[in-house]
């Protein structure tokens, strides 16, 4: 069974500042430079989901259930907002919110749920 890929792009603005807890202002200033204080990006995150194709069930994972994924777990929690102050994760004193880390976190808050939406797929197609 050939191996497919489906991917969504979603666009998202929010601030942001990178600076660790422990550290005075001026010791923020100087590892992170104007990253330290809060500032704003146009974020692009691209969500890809690979599996064998299902053409009895739309391809790898339902489309829309994946918009869905991408609505609730990246644009609504996101959008608009300041990510050290919405994700607790990356409040003051935890993950450094960097791109990198956000990335993470957006991976682990979408793997399993995406897993889940290939399986059931999968399994639609065999039971038809």
């Amino acid at each position: 069974m050939p191996i497919s890929y489906l991917t969504r792009i979603v666009e998202f603005t929010a601030t942001h500042r990178i600076r660790r807890a422990d550290w005075t202002d001026q010791q923020n200033r100087a590892e992170f430079g104007k990253a330290a204080v809060d500032h704003s990006h146009r974020y692009q995150c691209r969500v890809t989901v690979q599996g064998r194709l299902v053409a009895e069930a739309g391809g790898v994972m339902s489309l829309a259930a994946l918009d869905v994924l991408l609505a609730a777990e990246v644009t609504a929690r996101l959008d608009g907002r300041s990510i050290n102050d919405a994700l607790p994760e990356f409040a003051d004193g935890r993950r450094l919110a960097t791109g990198e880390a956000l990335a993470v976190y957006v991976w682990e808050r979408l793997a399993a749920p995406a897993r889940r939406g290939s399986d059931r797929a999968a399994r639609r197609a065999q039971h038809q």
